[in-house]
């Protein structure tokens, strides 16, 4: 079946960035040397097109982002070849099996880390040296959606000086919520220069996309606890 050309697509851009990513030879690599293309680009509070009363219309713009386009964005740069190829990773990411629905958008990011685990995107990042904790969240912020139970493992916020040695440039990172009613309030992804460990994500405090130190966001942030993802490929 072949697809409509998703809103806000510019093939040269993309054939662009897909050039520059191109020479990593890690998913990670890639991740590193594309998301670094898009700092300075503006923030955009939520910028997909759709709604429970409103039809869903897939985009694909690489003006105007916010923390999860971001990381979409840049995974399906990283993981393409061409660009039609990034149109299908995207879409992959983004959707549950693909298919772009409303009601199959990854809407609470605990669904995005477990679906794009199950295809083989990305996989989660432990150390038997720094001990998870379990948290559980009844999740009902988006209009639309049934509330729904779940659980989730996170390093918590006072463990993360354990678990840092373990970071590679590329990996995502995400920070899990205080709220009881909400999983994840943010996420980044990770550049690492020998010790100093930066985070790049689109910041809506900063209007747009940013890299700051890790530590600063660890402090300036409450939060239950992180997780770890690393693009696989």
């Amino acid at each position: 079946m072949k697809h409509a050309q998703p809103r806000g697509l510019s093939r040269s851009r993309v054939r662009r960035l897909l050039l520059r990513g191109g020479n990593g030879r890690r998913a990670g690599d890639r991740v590193e040397i594309i998301s670094r293309e898009f700092l300075g680009k503006p923030y955009k509070s939520n910028p997909l097109i759709g709604s429970a009363d409103t039809p869903e219309v897939f985009t694909a713009s690489l003006d105007g982002l916010d923390c999860v386009t971001y990381i979409e964005t840049v995974l399906a740069l990283a993981r393409a070849s061409s660009v039609d190829r990034f149109v299908e990773w995207l879409r992959k990411i983004r959707y549950q099996r693909g298919r772009v629905e409303w009601a199959r958008r990854n809407h609470y990011m605990t669904s995005w880390i477990r679906d794009n685990a199950r295809e083989k995107i990305i996989r989660l990042v432990s150390t038997r040296a720094v001990p998870a904790v379990s948290k559980e969240r009844v999740l009902n912020v988006v209009p639309g959606v049934a509330p729904r139970r779940v659980r989730l493992r996170c390093v918590p916020k006072r463990e993360f000086t354990r678990l840092a040695p373990c970071l590679r440039s590329g990996d995502l990172i995400f920070f899990v919520s205080t709220r009881r009613n909400l999983d994840v309030f943010h996420a980044g992804i990770i550049s690492r220069d020998g010790e100093r460990i930066l985070m790049r994500h689109a910041s809506r405090s900063r209007g747009g996309v940013v890299e700051q130190e890790l530590s600063e966001f660890l402090k300036a942030n409450r939060m239950a606890g992180v997780i770890v993802a690393r693009p696989r490929g």
